[in-house]
């Protein structure tokens, strides 16, 4: 028999789904997998069950619904002062990996650079590497998660066709900050690059912090592609339904290679996205604000148990530093560990890199993307474990 396609034959089961199989079997409390406990607003599903009943379940148009495009553009507006042609410059796809493999598929070419910032979401580099291009890895340092700016400039050169990164940052949770993302659009405008920054998390950013987005900064809105999930803004991450803005000219390839990934995405569910777009600012405030005390509540204890938790700016995810509690192993033994011996899961930060041996080997991530019981039976049973008191 002829061998498959090297590459993706290569590739290991995703941590997820081994950290989660792993809390199946012992009946672990899952903080591993980022998705919410929580079932989504009201109006988000109802709008999408309606439709289901009484709408047109055919083929939608192959860029998605009309009403979810006006609503992505009227939401880029809103809340990130973008003036968007919805006909042109926005597509609906099936996901956020979805619309990232259309944009790297679309505009890379074999043999192009593409510069990538760990720790990263895990399907990035198979993506990259699949579509032919050249990642050049750049590290950001715990705890802080600095970005070393010496370092970044070096990554890019003349082969540089873009730069790929997503604030709130999964899995460290690190927003980046103003100055930051004007360094990267500077290094993309003197290097002739593209920008594209997976947005899914932009809505659940932390301490009066305000998410920005790149496309918004001179000279980036005809260079930088942006994507938005409702998964995360609505936490309904079945779904799979994300979105794609970019200038008409990007936005072409994109679209095509999108033509033929998947063509399209169930109406019913676009249609419920688009109610929750245009969901008032209070929505989007509470759900910044009821992520930020989970996240209070879970860092808080953990704290107190004995774990040195690193600062979390964003997303659903916290990290801790395990070592104070005197376990000498891996990051994928303490994950193990505590999942067979204490009943609760998180996921070792060590696979987010290109080479985890390498990496750090002493950070693990919690979700807290939980309702309150299920972080609280997690937190007894880690006391219980440990010792102390939450």
């Amino acid at each position: 028999m002829k061998a498959a396609n090297a590459l993706m034959a290569g590739l290991g089961t995703t941590v997820f789904e081994v950290m989660s199989a792993l809390a199946r079997e012992h009946q672990s409390v899952n903080l591993g997998q980022g998705f919410p406990d929580d079932i989504g607003p009201e109006p988000v599903r109802t709008a999408a069950a309606n439709f289901l009943l009484e709408g047109h379940n055919q083929y939608p148009p192959m860029m998605g619904l009309p009403e979810l495009r006006q609503a992505v553009a009227e939401h880029a507006k809103r809340f990130c002062g973008l003036d968007v042609d919805w006909q042109t410059e926005v597509l609906v796809t099936s996901g956020a990996t979805e619309a990232l493999a259309d944009c790297l598929f679309g505009l890379i070419e074999p043999g192009d650079e593409v510069v990538l910032i760990e720790p990263l979401y895990d399907s990035y580099l198979p993506i990259v590497r699949r579509a032919g291009g050249v990642p050049r890895l750049v590290r950001l340092e715990p705890p802080f998660w600095s970005l070393s700016r010496e370092k970044l400039a070096q990554a890019f050169s003349p082969r540089t066709k873009l730069i790929l990164f997503n604030t709130p940052m999964n899995p460290c949770s690190k927003v980046f900050d103003a100055g930051e993302l004007q360094f990267i659009a500077d290094l993309c405008l003197r290097h002739d690059a593209y920008a594209v920054c997976d947005e899914v998390y932009e809505h659940i950013i932390f301490d009066q912090r305000r998410h920005l987005s790149i496309m918004a900064l001179p000279g980036m809105r005809e260079r930088a592609v942006r994507i938005g999930s409702a998964g995360k803004s609505f936490s309904l991450t079945g779904w799979k339904v994300g979105y794609v803005t970019a200038a008409a000219e990007l936005m072409k390839p994109i679209a095509k290679t999108h033509q033929f990934m998947t063509f399209t995405t169930p109406p019913n569910l676009q249609w419920g996205a688009a109610v929750g777009l245009r969901l008032g600012d209070e929505y989007f405030t509470s759900l910044a604000a009821d992520m930020q005390r989970k996240r209070d509540r879970l860092a808080g204890a953990l704290q107190e148990i004995g774990f040195e938790v690193l600062p979390a700016h964003g997303t659903y995810f916290v990290t801790t530093d395990f070592r104070p509690l005197g376990f000498n192993g891996t990051d994928e033994d303490f994950c193990r560990h505590i999942t067979i011996e204490a009943g609760v899961t998180a996921v070792p930060v060590s696979a987010f890199f290109d080479e985890p041996a390498a990496a750090p080997r002493h950070l693990v991530r919690f979700c807290f993307c939980k309702h309150d019981s299920t972080l609280d039976t997690a937190v007894e049973r880690l006391v219980k474990h440990f010792g102390g008191k939450p």
